[in-house]
């Protein structure tokens, strides 16, 4: 920005007159009788009345350059806005350097020394030679002292450079936006640059176009000089008497420095600055214009290019820290460039990015902050890795960093995933804790963590607060609910979550009928079971082979034999082939029975389907053998359950040693209760009815 351009040579005149009309004859070199290392020498200045610095909360250097003072009396000044500024900055910096060599002087006298030092200011403006001079080092003048006039020059040269960046800003700030830079970004986007480097490149466009524009319009400066330089001196003449004239209008106006009363107040684009709590604004502003205006790239060479590449082949099993100590004293780089490097470590070695993403978070040069933090949580989380996140997240924790909205949603699925349910509700509650609700993906992990820890209660009441929210809740969440409560027995239940289903707007298909046949054949009601089993033909579908099965286990529980084959006469007739699910119910209520041989036709039928019988099936077949004392075919059996014990349940193992002391074979029957107990299941009243069988009856062991 140009000096000339910023003074005009009217303004500086008319300020000249102003100081010179009002303070000329004033004050005398009395108000600086006290020991002044900075010497003013000229007698003309005496009396002035005390230059008030409008003193804004905001520092100047901040990127506050437009505020504008509103004096309590009515002020007559219409200057020039550049010449405004930069003489506000000036006696702002100009004051607290006086405060600081001048601590036991009160306001006045500040004052009278800041008006001397304007004045003499405002003489070098209005003689033009101001714009050259700044930027070099000057003779002490005749009326200053060398090193009060080179303070007033370093504070000058401050000043400009700090107008000079502010007027760079704002000017890149409208080449961000321009068409031609949007339209090379959109077609950036296009072809898949994203986040930090489109950013960059982004600000690179915009450098380059306002670079051209500012040669061109140097050009057209220059273009504009050449022709005021053929006008000839008659239009010069002309000027010079016009500048004369109005420089003498400008002297015989009376003009003074507005007395201000009372609070000054400070407005900028109509919001009142005058409050202390803009600082922070103003700090917050500097920050935002630190990433507006982003530090560039240093260049990397010689060893430290060496060392680069040594860290991009490195493996995860080599020790990085050396090398990354190396390369911090070599490059000495700034947070741009730690993020270059961790680029290039996710495209070319995406293994060991991870690493160096945590090694680089106890680095002062790069700044961490809670995105990077998040960042790592999220890729621990998506790998399963739950101690290496909660380490990351306790680091975060000792680093000052609260926990925010995304790393407690990453929190709240990485710990439902993993089944800790008091991790996943402190998630939450810090998630709420901070004024956010959580959303869909949200209740559906928490409600499905729920009824995996067999808490279908408390899944149903986020599900109730899904719907006070208008939150409609997927088919997935009710089928996880409403087979939990299969599970559970809990009938009642079951109900509550298909009524809800239905006013939700999902319609009862097979599935849901099922879990509910299930559960109703669970509790010993066959009627209600065969109720929901007929609504299967209803809703126009037709039951399958699991279905069919939990219908026949609901006969079988109140031994209904005769209704059991009426309905599988039925299902015959209309197209249904019984398959192994249904097989194996048959086969366990014809063990129980007592009716081997046909027990045993039942399962030639289940071979002849090529199917791999399931685990309840041997268990049926041991305990029908088991009981009905033939041995070799229940050793048989039995070898098959102890081969799949991970896969029976508790109810399983009670079967299979109950239907082993009802045959007598007390020893296996012990050493099946001792494979449960190391199963983690409790067995002490299996034992104690175990042990009192076996005192009346004695049986030789199978093996």
């Amino acid at each position: 920005m140009s000096f000339r351009y910023l003074v005009s040579r009217q303004t500086v005149s008319k300020i000249t007159a102003r100081l010179r009309s009002r303070y000329s004859a004033a004050y005398g070199l009395a108000t600086l009788t006290d020991p002044i290392p900075i010497s003013i020498r000229s007698a003309t200045h005496a009396a002035f009345k005390p230059l008030q610095n409008p003193r804004s909360p905001i520092p100047f250097n901040r990127g506050i350059h437009s505020a504008q003072v509103v004096d309590s009396v009515d002020s007559e000044e219409e200057d020039d806005g550049g010449v405004n500024e930069f003489l506000s900055r000036f006696v702002w910096i100009m004051r607290q350097k006086l405060n600081v060599a001048y601590p036991g002087c009160d306001k006045e006298t500040v004052d009278g020394m800041l008006m001397v030092i304007v004045q003499k200011v405002v003489e070098e403006m209005e003689g033009g030679g101001f714009e050259h001079k700044l930027g070099q080092r000057q003779a002490a003048s005749e009326d200053f002292s060398e090193d009060l006039w080179t303070t007033v020059w370093e504070v000058s040269n401050m000043v400009m450079d700090d107008m000079h960046k502010e007027a760079k800003k704002e000017k890149m700030k409208g080449f961000l936006h321009a068409e031609e830079v949007k339209e090379m970004c959109r077609f950036a986007g296009e072809i898949g640059i994203r986040g930090d480097m489109l950013r960059e490149l982004r600000f690179k466009w915009a450098r380059e176009k306002m670079e051209e524009t500012e040669f061109y319009e140097s050009l057209e400066r220059l273009r504009e000089q050449e022709k005021s330089q053929e006008k000839g001196e008659g239009a010069e003449a002309v000027q010079q008497a016009e500048e004369e004239a109005g420089g003498t209008e400008v002297n015989a106006e009376v003009a003074s420095l507005p007395k201000r009363r009372g609070k000054i107040r400070y407005n900028i684009y109509g919001l009142d600055l005058s409050d202390p709590k803009w600082i922070e604004v103003a700090h917050k502003i500097h920050e935002a214009g630190e990433v507006i205006w982003p530090k560039e790239l240093k260049p990397i060479s010689g060893k430290c290019k060496l060392v680069t590449e040594k860290i991009l082949q490195s493996t995860e099993a080599d020790d990085l820290c050396p090398l990354l100590a190396e390369w911090v004293e070599l490059l000495q780089p700034n947070r741009i460039d730690w993020i270059n490097l961790l680029h290039k470590l996710k495209q070319q070695n995406p293994g060991l990015y991870i690493k160096v993403a945590e090694l680089v978070l106890d680095e002062k040069s790069f700044q961490a902050n809670i995105r990077d933090y998040y960042t790592l949580i999220d890729a621990y989380a998506k790998k399963d890795q739950l101690e290496d996140a909660e380490r990351i997240l306790k680091k975060m924790t000792e680093n000052g960093l609260e926990l925010d909205s995304l790393t407690a949603t990453i929190l709240v699925h990485m710990y439902c995933k993993a089944g800790n349910l008091e991790g996943a509700e402190q998630a939450l509650e810090s998630l709420r804790s901070q004024g956010f609700q959580p959303d869909m993906k949200v209740y559906d992990s928490m409600i499905k963590a729920y009824v995996n820890a067999n808490k279908p209660n408390l899944g149903e009441a986020l599900l109730r607060e899904m719907e006070a929210r208008n939150i409609k809740p997927s088919k997935e969440i009710y089928m996880a609910l409403l087979r939990s409560c299969s599970q559970r027995v809990d009938v009642r239940g079951a109900e509550r979550i298909v009524q809800t289903m239905l006013l939700a707007g999902f319609q009862q298909d097979l599935e849901s009928c099922s879990v509910l046949i299930e559960a109703y054949g669970k509790v010993g009601d066959p009627d209600q079971a065969r109720y929901h089993f007929d609504n299967i033909t209803k809703v126009g579908q037709k039951p399958d082979d699991k279905c069919t099965a939990s219908m026949i286990a609901a006969y079988a529980k109140k031994n209904l034999l005769d209704k059991a084959l009426e309905l599988l006469l039925q299902l015959e007739k209309d197209g249904f082939e019984p398959g192994v699910a249904t097989y194996t119910v048959l086969v366990d209520w014809l063990g129980k029975l007592q009716l081997v041989s046909e027990a045993e036709q039942l399962l030639d039928k289940i071979a002849q389907l090529g199917e791999a019988p399931p685990v309840q099936l041997h268990v049926s077949i041991c305990n029908m053998y088991a009981r009905a004392g033939v041995e070799k075919k229940a050793l048989q059996a039995l070898g098959v359950l102890e081969a799949k014990k991970e896969q029976l349940s508790s109810h399983e193992f009670e079967t299979i040693i109950r239907g082993l002391t009802a045959g007598g074979f007390f020893q296996d029957a012990e050493r099946m209760r001792k494979v449960m107990e190391a199963q983690g299941f409790p067995s002490d009243k299996l034992m104690m009815d175990l042990m009192g069988k076996s005192l009346f009856s004695k049986r030789p062991s199978m093996r």
